[in-house]
């Protein structure tokens, strides 16, 4: 787990937004994550508060430690939980998160697959009608 941290903390250095995304999203979503009494989290559509998933407790580990890292940031930063996370994949499979109170981008795809699909099915389609 520390070396998986580590790695997330040398990969999510603040970088420009413009260069990441030259290619258009196929598939987007705002994303909510709000931890709930009983251990788990609930992952929702940060527009309309639409439940996408339910991350139970013991699972979803990488999910976990991606969050948990960017939610440090936040606090080292005396930024609250509202804003929302923006998770993009572009044309080629390449899958981002983004933190948009702190323009954090994670690089899913250097997680390799298995991580990187942990975070792909919260998406829907650019443009997809909720």
């Amino acid at each position: 787990m520390a070396t998986a941290a580590a790695r997330i903390e040398r990969l999510t250095t603040p970088q420009p937004l413009a260069p990441v995304f030259r290619e258009t999203p196929v598939a987007v979503a705002e994303l909510s994550f709000t931890d709930r009494a009983d251990g788990s989290v609930a992952v929702s559509d940060s527009g309309d508060g639409r439940p996408i998933a339910t991350l139970l407790p013991g699972q979803d580990g990488f999910v976990r430690s991606v969050l948990r890292g960017l939610a440090h940031d936040r606090i080292r930063h005396h930024i609250g939980a509202s804003a929302p996370f923006r998770l993009s994949e572009i044309d080629h499979g390449q899958l981002f998160l983004v933190d948009t109170a702190t323009n954090r981008v994670i690089d899913l795809q250097a997680f390799g697959p298995d991580n990187r699909d942990a975070f792909r099915r919260f998406l829907r389609p650019a443009g997809a009608v909720s």
